[in-house]
């Protein structure tokens, strides 16, 4: 690489060795930064300067001017270094010399980014640099497919029409008679271009000359006229900056909206005057010229059935068959007469004239192709020409069955070897592919073919407007659409290719396309037989086991004319030095049909490099342009058919990205070499037009859509008449608005303009055009900047797609490549670093994604090839399985609304004032007062709950309290008054005497749920201790859930621990030892056998506000939390509750909730024995083995009111979706229950609500009895019971669920609330949390100045009620904590009032609903966490939002969890699949992301399921996630870093 960025390439002096060796340590020093830029320079010119003299100069052999007889201005085209250069292997010559270096000179830069590498499962996490890679130096070419080579500064030869130059096009014209590489390409960017060539310096002078005299229409020219060699000429333009400057133009609102980028000053403008429409040639006349090409082959089947029309070869090359034109002639006569008049259904025809028939033929067939394609013709049926669908999942097959379909297509036609390969059902007849119409197969070998009647003859007339048949595409969408082609524009195009290609007749011409469409139909189906021509046609499967075999076969054919595309060049190639008899003096024309490809420039120059030398002239090859709408654009005339000489141009990439054409002097880097693709077609009218919008004309310095006019273009997308009309039916006008013609123009596809000598040049198509932040790439430059990255190590060089998604309203660029199976995971990622670093350079834009998959999965398009849309759709769904992907979000997206800047603080008091202004009462409400509440409430007479228990001990001895369930459905222990006070009673005694206890020692009730649990907590309050729940260890997850018990033991200072024997064990075994000191334990008691024993004196508590319990909870930011809960506060909690649920002793409950904490804990300790009630009590563990055990127990006890948690509802949604019926049949009938609560401390999950009553409403469950509760540490019950509410207006029925609302998710960011419609963008649905408890108020207060805030505002909930925890409970009692949370007052308004805080942000709404009392309602809805929220970009997020976006965005993601790390945002994603799918993951999190949050996702770490750690109220626990991510614990499956 060190020589060839010198001024010229090095490679045409071959250096020694130790000189290269010296300039690549050179190199190296440069790029670890020992050497300066200008120490390097000097040295390196120093090196070289014994090998200077050679460069500069020009090769000897070029100055004599190779003329070639026969055309005195094209001149031989053979570089002095491609000529040195034979010498070299033979991949060296085909280098994409410019490109290349232009690439590698671009890395060179780059050198100094680090890219942290992506981590697999079983690979280490490596940080390796760029640098380690230096770029190789050029002379290693790639072993095998001789990469892509585009050429530089390549350039016409001289003009002819001086005058009719445009200014702009001067510097293409740089007369040299050397080809690109003899003239200057760049040294280092920055760098001075050597000394150019003396035959450059002599077009210099001509073109100042030129310049002088030029008759310049009355436009200036624009300031970049001349090449960089014209000095007094010279201006320099300035650089554009980089696009991707800072966002402008942010709307200010509170929404966000997606930035939108200004169009920068600086960018490029045309400058030349407006186009003029440019008319081909008129049509010549011919004498004989048949009326319709059904004549033209009657002609020759009847006068000349002898002469060969087709032969079809076989796969070693061997001519298998040769049709006639006579039995063309005959067979399709036979044919048409047996589709009109022998296939019948019903007793009627199955066909009538203009039916529409597929031919579904394989490509090695082309004979039968011809004669279906023909008798359908003379049949006056259309035919429709299709691939062979060869499996029910073909790439695009299910688009060609719509458009079969669309064309009413009821019969194929095929053959017979090719119907017995298509798949089968078992009737015996060929399955109808997806999304096809059921067809009728006819085979048509000989044998099915009818002999026509005497009587009967063909209409052969002459050509109409009708249909003569429809050539499919597919469009850049992937859908597939039908071109109708009249039998005048077939004949016209005939008329016109003849024309422009001198077709004689009996002339040989060889076909290497697919003869069903495009040029392949064109010139080997259709024109030919105007022509009397013989065709040889070579099929596909032949050019991949031979891909000499069309130059072989233009030998032994003696071939005038082959049509090829680039690829068979390319192919050729690379097998060609096996053949040395090969010879190409017979061919007069060498079509290249795709010659509109980057690409075919380099093919085309390489083919003639080799081949020159066997016969081959330069002016044989000929471009084309094409497109299925406009049939043949233009194509490339040999001199001896008027064609002008070839040009080329040396185009700036990026004021190609702007539309502007502007030849290249500075950038050298980013250029694009095209050449042309000759003349518009006889009988045509040519002009360019704006691409979007209105069809204006284009200045003649702007690409725009190339438009044709002529009689033999396509006439309608077959059925679209929407698009049709915008296609085939442009009226291109003038700037002033006049329309250039009355005459329709179709629009080709084809981006380009209209060079010199009226050149037809093609810079891209409009289905690979991908328009980013409004500058414009094309996805074929994108292709060949890729594969100029040392190509052929790690990637297949035919199997890249680029391609663009829109992500955030605008296009993202995709590459999808195949990665070779020997490439390392490591060569993988620098190759894909370097890639995106070299297309960052060239094309100035960022690569969104860049995903290598297994070799051969891509989706292929019939012939070879790639089928873009088709991995595009697979890409959108997560169905393309990369093996490696590399996103780069971080640098291509630039259109992210700004950061919000907080606001100058507002004080609470203008705060108020502004409520009040707006006429917003404050955000308050309570519940029903207590003291008002009149009831028979006997407990209330005790102020403590031991009291309450003895009562009833006294009192209803024998009433049932508590039923345990097990697993199986029975009941595995029960408790009365009586028993549940004496089994209290004796763990007291245990207590005083065996753990020598005293009045308010703490105590760890370590029980699995039961029974058990309950008394012992009673026993405590017997005692005097503070009981403390706590969950037992799991015996097989030892190492997580031992050290919580320890902790709890250890932060609660409990002085001895209450279990049974079995956990007892556990506490002290072997396998505890390694998670925890087990020597640590305080004493440990098993209450299984105490001695029955009553206790002297029961213990009272001296005051209401002494102890009673900790309740310990861990949150879900990983914080254990305990609180402290008095004596009065249980007492109230379980009075508010009663008063709540409307509990009774004659009740029964129904609880599947854990027993150790919160609401769950009370539910399940207390209020039972306050209020009297009986409680079914089911363990959630137990689920686990029998998931339909709870609402089992529901239906059987036919239990009116019932609690769970989210993890329980989870588990019967997921277990028991399909099992609804079999329940049914068991008899389970919910319509019993009237209330079915969720406890929760969260945001209540409404998805999850939706689909739990949806699903059971089969088995009687109300819709409405599905609510939620609310609690937090501070409080564990602020809401619970749905609310049975009323419109105002109906006060009899109740009115429908009046507690979801939606609200704008965006404003929630800013901490607005604004309510907006179901259904609309970015809303998100909120349930109320429950009504509020007798007894508790609520405010909302602003999280900073802790002033009220007013209805519907985002804000901190505070909770003042008497059940509100005393403070927490913590080893350091952090006051400053308690205070803040426990007793804080508000700072303006009512600032008496003490609350807690409960650190958790919502709204009160108040509806236009009434409760029972009267009152209008307030609901609460509790948005999230404060703890959990995410400052992102000044904005507040909710985890949860963006989790739910992530698990939408594919199905095998089954949970997902975000947190930050950092400023980056991580997302952990839980696979339910196959671990191939885990890399489709990456793209699809990262664009819902942004789509739906504005976030730019850091990191995707991909892990199994069940990794996500979640805890017993089934919230998910981030903060245990996240330290499990940084201390690399989670054994991922793949971490992608997003750039």
């Amino acid at each position: 690489m060190a020589a060839e960025r010198g001024g010229c390439c090095l490679e045409a002096v071959p250096l020694p060795p130790e000189v290269r060796e010296s300039l690549a340590e050179l190199e190296l020093e440069l790029s670890e930064g020992d050497i300066t830029q200008k120490g390097y320079e000097k040295k390196r010119a120093k090196l070289l300067a014994r090998y200077i003299p050679l460069i500069q100069g020009v090769d000897p052999s070029l100055q004599a001017e190779n003329r070639i007889p026969g055309s005195s201005q094209a001149t031989a085209a053979v570089s002095k270094q491609q000529k040195s250069r034979s010498t070299n292997s033979r991949d060296e010559r085909f280098r994409s010399d410019v490109h290349t270096e232009a690439v590698q000179a671009a890395l060179a830069k780059y050198k100094e980014r680090k890219m942290p590498m992506p981590s697999k499962r079983r690979s280490v996490l490596v940080h390796s640099s760029v640098e380690t890679y230096t770029p190789p130096d050029t002379s290693s070419a790639s072993e095998d497919e001789g990469s892509l080579r585009r050429q530089g500064r390549i350039t016409s030869t001289p003009f002819q029409s001086h005058s009719s130059v445009e200014p702009w096009l001067n510097r293409v014209i740089q007369g040299s008679s050397t080809s690109s590489s003899a003239s200057s390409t760049s040294s280092h960017p920055g760098g001075k271009p050597a000394a150019a060539s003396s035959a450059a310096a002599a077009a210099a002078t001509v073109l100042a000359d030129l310049m002088a005299h030029a008759q310049l229409d009355n436009h200036s020219a624009p300031p970049d006229v001349t090449t960089g060699l014209v000095e007094h000429l010279h201006h320099e333009r300035p650089q554009v900056a980089s696009v991707r400057g800072i966002p402008r133009g942010y709307n200010s609102s509170i929404l966000e909206t997606a930035d939108v980028q200004q169009p920068d000053p600086n960018q490029p403008k045309p400058e030349g005057g407006q186009m003029t429409v440019l008319k081909g040639e008129p049509l010549g006349v011919v004498t004989n010229w048949p009326p319709s090409l059904l004549a033209a082959l009657q002609r020759w089947g009847t006068t000349q059935p002898k002469t060969p029309c087709l032969t079809a070869l076989d796969t070693t090359g061997k001519a298998i068959y040769t049709l006639t034109y006579g039995k063309l002639w005959s067979r399709s006569l036979k044919l048409a007469y047996t589709l009109l008049n022998k296939l019948t259904s019903k007793n009627e025809p199955l066909l009538k004239p203009g039916h529409r028939v597929a031919l579904v033929f394989p490509n090695s067939d082309p004979v039968m192709f011809m004669v279906a394609f023909y008798g359908c013709l003379l049949a006056d049926l259309v035919p429709v020409p299709i691939e062979v669908p060869l499996t029910r999942k073909d790439a695009g097959s299910q688009q060609i069955g719509f458009l079969l379909g669309s064309c009413g297509v009821t019969l194929a036609l095929t053959t017979d070897v090719c119907q017995k390969g298509l798949p089968k059902a078992q009737t015996g007849e060929v399955v109808t592919f997806k999304g096809w119409p059921r067809l009728v197969w006819f085979v048509m070998d000989g044998k099915h073919l009818a002999k026509p009647a005497k009587d009967w003859h063909p209409q052969v007339r002459d050509a109409s407007a009708d249909i003569a048949y429809i050539e499919y595409k597919t469009s850049k969408e992937g859908s597939a659409m039908g071109i109708t082609i009249s039998h005048a524009s077939m004949l016209a195009h005939c008329h016109a290719l003849t024309q422009s290609c001198g077709y004689s007749e009996a002339e040989t011409l060889t076909n290497v396309l697919d003869f069903k469409r495009e040029a392949g139909l064109w010139h080997g189906v259709l024109t030919s037989v105007m022509n009397r021509m013989h065709v040889v046609s070579i099929p596909y499967a032949l050019m991949k086991v031979n891909p000499l075999s069309w130059i072989q076969k233009v030998c032994s054919y003696k071939a005038r004319v082959a049509v090829v595309k680039s690829r068979d060049m390319h192919w050729s190639l690379l097998a060609q030095r096996d053949q040395r008899d090969v010879n190409l003096s017979s061919l007069r024309m060498l079509i290249v049909a795709d010659g509109a490809n980057p690409w075919s420039i380099s093919s085309c120059d390489a083919f003639l490099n080799v081949f020159q030398s066997r016969g081959l002239r330069p002016e044989v090859i000929c471009p084309c342009a094409s497109s299925s709408e406009a049939l043949t654009v233009a194509i490339r005339r040999p001199p001896d058919l008027g064609g002008p000489p070839p040009g080329k141009a040396v185009l700036s990439m990026n004021c190609l990205s702007y539309s502007v054409i502007r030849v290249d002097t500075e950038e050298k880097l980013s250029v694009l070499t095209v050449q042309d693709v000759g003349q518009v077609m006889p009988g045509a009218n040519v002009c360019v037009v704006k691409v979007d919008g209105t069809p204006y004309l284009c200045k003649t310095d702007e690409v725009g859509e190339i438009c044709v006019n002529s009689g033999a273009t396509g006439t309608a997308y077959y059925g679209l008449l929407g698009i049709t009309k915008n296609v085939f039916e442009t009226i291109p006008v003038t700037a002033a608005g006049v329309p250039v013609s009355d005459q329709p123009f179709t629009r080709t596809g084809l981006l380009g303009f209209i060079g010199p000598d009226s050149l037809v040049f093609v810079v891209g198509k409009l289905d690979g055009l991908m328009v980013v932040n409004i500058r414009k790439h094309n996805a074929d430059d994108v292709v060949a900047t890729a594969l100029a990255v040392e190509p052929m190590k790690f990637v297949y060089r035919g199997r890249i797609a680029v391609f663009s998604v829109t992500v955030l309203h605008d296009d993202r660029i995709v590459l999808v490549a195949e990665q070779r199976p020997d490439a390392s995971e490591e060569d993988s990622f620098q190759w894909m670093s370097r890639v995106l670093q070299a297309i960052d350079s060239i094309h100035q834009v960022g690569v969104y994604c860049l995903a290598l998959v297994p070799a051969n999965t891509l989706p292929k398009a019939p012939l070879g090839g790639i089928h873009i849309s088709e991995t595009k759709q697979r890409f959108l769904e997560g169905a393309l399985h990369p093996c490696n992907v590399l996103m780069c979000p971080h640098t291509c997206v630039t259109n992210l609304p700004k950061p919000r800047q907080k606001q100058p603080d507002v004080g609470p008091a203008s705060m108020i004032v502004g409520n009040l202004v707006a006429g917003k009462r404050i955000a308050q409400a309570s519940g029903r007062d207590v003291t008002q509440l009149e009831d028979n409430d006997q407990a209330r007479k005790f102020l403590y709950l031991a009291d309450v228990l003895q009562w009833r001990a006294q009192t209803t001895p024998d009433h049932p309290l508590f039923l345990l369930l097990n697993s199986k459905g029975t009941v595995a222990s029960t408790a009365s008054c009586v028993q549940l006070h004496k089994k209290a009673e004796r763990v007291a005694a245990a207590l005083m005497e065996k753990g020598r206890l005293n009045v308010g020692d703490h105590v760890a009730l370590v029980y699995p749920p039961g029974v058990d649990l309950i008394a012992t907590f009673y026993g405590c309050l017997y005692a005097g201790c503070t009981p403390i729940t706590v969950r037992p260890p799991h015996p097989q997850n030892l190492a997580t859930t031992l050290p919580t018990v320890k902790m709890i033991v250890e932060v609660s200072k409990s002085a001895c621990i209450l279990t049974t024997q079995g956990i007892m064990k556990l506490l002290k075994s072997k396998e505890a030892a390694t998670a925890v000191d087990i020597k640590t334990w305080p004493t440990i008691l098993d209450t299984d056998d105490i001695p029955k024993k009553k206790v002297a004196n029961i213990f009272r508590p001296p005051s209401p506000d002494m102890l009673a319990y900790l309740d310990f909870s861990v949150s879900t930011t990983g914080i254990l939390a305990g609180v402290k809960m008095s004596h009065a506060a249980t007492s109230a909690l379980c009075r508010s509750v009663k008063l709540q649920c409307e509990l009774y002793p004659s009740r029964q409950i129904a609880i599947c909730l854990d027993p150790y904490c919160g609401l769950g804990f009370a539910l399940w300790c207390l209020c039972s024995v306050y209020s009297g009630h009986q409680s079914i009590l089911v363990p959630p563990l137990e689920l686990e083995s029998n998931v339909s055990l709870w609402l089992s127990a529901v239906s059987q006890y036919k239990v009116r009111v019932t609690f769970c948690s989210y993890s329980v509802m989870e588990m019967c949604t997921k277990g028991l979706g399909t099992q609804t019926d079999v329940l049914r049949m068991k008899g389970v009938n919910l319509s019993c229950v009237r209330t079915c609560m969720v406890v929760a401390e969260e945001r209540p999950r409404i998805a999850l609500t939706q689909s739990f009553s949806k699903l059971f409403k089969d088995l009687g469950l109300s819709a409405r009895s599905v609510s939620t509760t609310f609690g937090c540490r501070v409080n564990v019950a602020i809401c619970l019971q749905p609310n049975r509410l009323r419109k105002l207006a109906e006060q009899g029925t109740a009115g429908p669920d009046p507690t979801t609302v939606y609200v704008d998710m965006r404003a929630l960011r800013h901490d607005r609330v604004r309510l907006v419609e179901r259904g609309s963008p970015h809303s998100l649905p909120l349930m109320e949390s429950g009504k509020i408890l007798p007894g508790v108020k609520v405010i909302i207060a602003h999280t900073e100045t802790k002033g009220p805030l007013g209805d519907s505002h985002l804000g901190e909930i505070w909770v003042s009620s008497p059940h509100n925890a005393t403070g927490y409970y913590t080893v350091y009692g952090e006051e400053a904590l308690h205070a803040d949370h426990f007793s804080a007052r508000l700072s303006f308004g009512d600032t008496q009032t003490v609350w807690a805080r409960t650190g958790y942000l919502g709204f009160l709404r108040r509806t236009e609903l009434t409760d029972a009392s009267g009152e209008r309602h307030d609901a609460l809805y509790v948005v999230g966490s404060l703890d959990e929220t995410l400052e992102l970009r000044g904005m507040r997020y909710h985890p949860i939002d963006i989790e739910t976006s992530v698990i939408r965005a594919h199905k095998s993601i089954a949970e997902c969890a975000v947190f930050t790390w950092t400023n980056l945002l991580v997302v952990v994603v839980e696979l339910e699949g196959s671990e191939q799918e885990a890399l489709d993951l990456v793209a699809l999190v990262t664009n819902v992301v942004l789509e739906e949050h504005y976030l730019i996702v850091g990191v995707v770490v991909i892990v199994d399921p069940g990794v996500i750690p979640i805890n017993s109220r089934g919230e998910k626990q981030r903060m245990h996630l996240r330290d499990g991510f940084l201390a690399d614990q989670l054994d991922p499956i793949y971490v992608a870093y997003n750039m």
